[in-house]
């Protein structure tokens, strides 16, 4: 059921034994890693979120893969899938080969699950990462999947290809050496495969184009105060990006309600705050599931079942809930009721509907205060720079592909 270009990547992970798959939402990153686990003719151990897990055993079936989901070493079979909070209950070296799905969550530098994953397959033969791009600037999530797969540490990618910089008003993190751009692009290259398209690795793009995509801000007035200021023309920092957001909750929360009433469509209504979730679930009533943090794994998967199932017409969480490799295309409108500076989150949220196989136009609502448009702004800033880095990424993949590497 591969696409040739599919089947190309797998080839090229299986040869590599440690790779990366950097592949865009929807150009089928489970079929590839369930593939690879095949192919590797290793016991195998897939860890994903848990309503990840839970799709990839519907997707193995497809595949005619016998793929076990357990909780725990004595339920594992040949080939296995668990959630990683349950990482615990397994012994990694029991296993061959592993893989990590929605491995974006190595970009934690001192995570729960960062240091354990790398400490606890350090020696397992086969290891296989598969997410979307990095995120911009994300030096992280980039270094610490080299140092999961046993690429290279975190301290040599950092000695090898970057510069600290650093004043006195504020810490600017990480950037690339200008004579070592090319070479850390061409280094990652040769070990994580990156495309948004399967044209960017040589093959057509026959029934993998995007339909339209709408982002509209929409604005809500009101006076807003921060402590110690008696004008807000900017947010300073995190305190006053928080104190807006409290300050406007209840207009945000109208013009939402507002939006998504419109019409009998599903939707998705991104919160920030528990108090922003609380409020549009509340206003819609039946017609909305919410999905919060302090529910168990199991109950958070089976809300999120019940709105794809298509028995709830809203879903109402918070992107770290429910914004990562899940699947949402039966629906095609989305509310943000309000927006951090992330842009990752925010990728990743419109990615849930915006995804190859959407059939029909999405439509994106980000609900902010006057005061909260320079947060909108920043965020579309660091998506152009994100533009930039999966084009040079894909650029070096193309160029070491044409020298036969």
């Amino acid at each position: 059921m591969l696409h040739d270009w599919q089947a190309a990547i797998v080839s090229w992970a299986c040869k590599r034994g440690r790779a990366a798959i950097f592949a865009d939402c929807g150009l089928g990153k489970t079929f590839m890693q369930l593939e690879w686990a095949r192919l590797t003719g290793q016991r195998t151990l897939i860890l994903a979120p848990l309503s990840i897990a839970r799709q990839t055993v519907r997707e193995a079936a497809k595949l005619d893969i016998d793929l076990t989901f357990a909780r725990s070493q004595s339920e594992a079979g040949d080939i296995t899938v668990t959630n990683y909070e349950m990482l615990h209950h397994f012994d990694p070296d029991a296993f061959g080969a592993v893989v990590l799905d929605e491995s974006s969550i190595l970009k934690a530098t001192e995570g729960v699950y960062r240091n354990r994953l790398i400490e606890q397959f350090g020696r397992t033969p086969f290891r296989l990462c598969c997410t979307a791009t990095p995120a911009p600037n994300d030096i992280a999530e980039i270094t610490n999947h080299s140092a999961f797969l046993g690429i290279m540490p975190r301290r040599d990618v950092l000695a090898t290809f970057f510069l600290h910089e650093a004043d006195d008003a504020r810490a600017t993190g990480w950037r690339l050496k200008n004579h070592a751009r090319e070479a850390f692009w061409r280094w990652l290259a040769s070990w994580g495969m990156s495309l948004k398209r399967p044209s960017d690795i040589g093959y057509s793009d026959e029934g993998y184009l995007l339909p339209p995509l709408e982002i509209q801000p929409v604005i809500v007035g009101g006076e807003v105060k921060v402590p110690g200021r008696l004008f807000v023309e900017k947010l300073r920092g995190v305190g006053d990006r928080a104190a807006v957001r409290r300050q406007t909750i209840g207009a945000r929360v109208t013009a939402a309600v507002d939006l998504i009433q419109q019409d009998r469509q599903p939707w998705i209504a991104w919160c920030g705050l528990n108090d922003e979730s609380t409020a549009i679930a509340g206003a819609l009533g039946g017609e909305a599931i919410e999905v919060t943090g302090a529910m168990s794994p199991e109950e958070k998967a089976e809300r999120i079942e019940a709105f794809i199932d298509g028995r709830y017409r809203v879903l109402v969480s918070k992107v770290a809930i429910a914004g990562f490799g899940m699947n949402f295309q039966q629906s095609r409108r989305m509310v943000f009721c309000g927006i951090g500076d992330s842009w990752e989150a925010y990728f990743q949220a419109i990615r849930r509907q915006w995804r190859f196989g959407q059939q029909h136009p999405v439509d994106v609502r980000i609900v902010v205060s006057d005061a909260e448009q320079s947060i909108v702004d920043n965020v579309l800033r660091k998506e152009r720079q994100a533009e930039q880095m999966i084009a040079d990424m894909v650029d070096a993949s193309r160029r070491l592909r044409e020298e036969g590497r």
